[in-house]
C-alpha cells in the first residue's frame, strides 16, 4: 500500500497512518515501512535508504524495517497481532529516529551510523532522542503504553526488558518531558 511518498504493508495501514498523523513534519519525507524476517535485538529499525545516503537531506529516503514476528515466551506472534496502540507506539519511536536523521548532514549521519554500531553510549543517546522526538510530537501515551506492555508482560524475556531499561527513556523521564 502507498500514500504518495509513504509505502507500507496494507495489514498495518491503520497503525502506520495513526503514527504518521503525529509527524506532519515528515509529510514530504519518503518512507517505506517494510517487513523483515529477522532484525537483531530489535522489533523495528529505522535507517536511511543506502542508495540515497549522499543525496541532499530533502531528497533522502528512509526505511522502517518491522520484524515479522514477536516472541512472547513460547508464543511467536505475527507482529500485526500485537495490540494496535503498542504497534503505534513502536512506529512512533521509529519515526522519532527519522526526525533525528533529518537534522543530520550526510557525513554526520554516516558517522552516527558507525558510532551506533560500535558504542553503547551512542545507542543510548540515539534511542533516548527517538523517544524524546516521539513524546514531543504528542505520542507520550502510546510510548508509555508500549513500555508498560514490555515491562509488565510476563512472557517477555528479562534480557529484553533490561535492554529497554538501559537504552530508552523511562516512563518517569517521559512524564517529565510531558510536564515541561
Amino acid at each position: 500500500m502507498s500514500n504518495s511518498n509513504k509505502i507500507y504493508p496494507p495489514i498495518l495501514e491503520e497503525e502506520v497512518q495513526k503514527a504518521l498523523s503525529y509527524f506532519p513534519v515528515l509529510n514530504d519525507v519518503p518512507l517505506e515501512f517494510k517487513f523483515k524476517k529477522n532484525i537483531k535485538r530489535s522489533t523495528m529499525q529505522a535507517q536511511p535508504r543506502f542508495s540515497k545516503i549522499f543525496s541532499p537531506i530533502h531528497k533522502r529516503e528512509y526505511l522502517i524495517l518491522i520484524k515479522t514476528r514477536f516472541k512472547l515466551g513460547d508464543v511467536n506472534l505475527p507482529i500485526e497481532e500485537l495490540p494496535e496502540e503498542i504497534l503505534i507506539g513502536w512506529l512512533g519511536h521509529e519515526l522519532g529516529h527519522i526526525m533525528d536523521y533529518q537534522r543530520m548532514s550526510n557525513w554526520k549521519l554516516i558517522w552516527f551510523g558507525m558510532k551506533y554500531l560500535t558504542s553503547n553510549k551512542a545507542i543510548i543517546n540515539a534511542e533516548r532522542r527517538a523517544d524524546e522526538f516521539a513524546v514531543r510530537q504528542g505520542m507520550h501515551e502510546y510510548i508509555l503504553k508500549t513500555k508498560d506492555f514490555i515491562f509488565n508482560h510476563a512472557d517477555i524475556s528479562e534480557h529484553y526488558k533490561k535492554r529497554i531499561k538501559k537504552f530508552y527513556l523511562s516512563p518517569e523521564e517521559i512524564m517529565e518531558l510531558v510536564t515541561e
